[in-house]
């Protein structure tokens, strides 16, 4: 299940999106915003992360106007780690190599097809663990203590 958020400027961004997760046949669930009037996007963006904080859906998506203010705003729920991505390789690694399990995107700067590339590289990337898991968990223990232990690699 993919958790869905957006503000009044992202709503039709989302759209698009729910249109490629329906003919892909994954479900989501939209928390909001659902018409055009003006709100702010970091309700949403709450919302939809604490879905997949407490795993009731396993990853999520957001939209508003750039993408940036709702990934902020999503990153401050511990266990969030929300990539802002406008192109489809970066959205790729970022669950590759970050486990990513929130996109963010932005309805100024990607248009509908775009965002569907973007949204299928994302779904399609698999975390490769190894070094990169050292990295994430040190991510994790930021979030946690406000420091890591140091790791020296040769």
């Amino acid at each position: 299940m993919i958790a869905l958020g957006s503000d009044h400027v992202g709503i039709e961004l989302k759209r698009s999106v729910m249109e490629l997760l329906k003919e892909k046949g994954i479900d989501f669930r939209d928390y909001g915003t659902y018409t055009e009037e003006r709100c702010n996007y970091p309700e949403y963006a709450l919302s939809a992360a604490k879905a997949v904080q407490s795993g009731e859906c396993e990853r999520g998506i957001l939209c508003c106007g750039t993408g940036v203010g709702i990934s902020i705003a999503a990153n401050k729920v511990k266990g969030i780690r929300c990539v802002c991505c406008s192109d489809p390789y970066s959205a790729l690694l970022s669950r590759e190599h970050n486990d990513t399990n929130m996109l963010a995107m932005g309805s100024r700067v990607v248009g509908a097809d775009l965002a569907k590339m973007i949204v299928d590289a994302w779904l399609g990337g698999v975390f490769e663990g190894g070094r990169h898991a050292v990295r994430v968990a040190q991510i994790a223990e930021i979030e946690t203590t406000g420091t890591i232990k140091m790791e020296i690699s040769l």
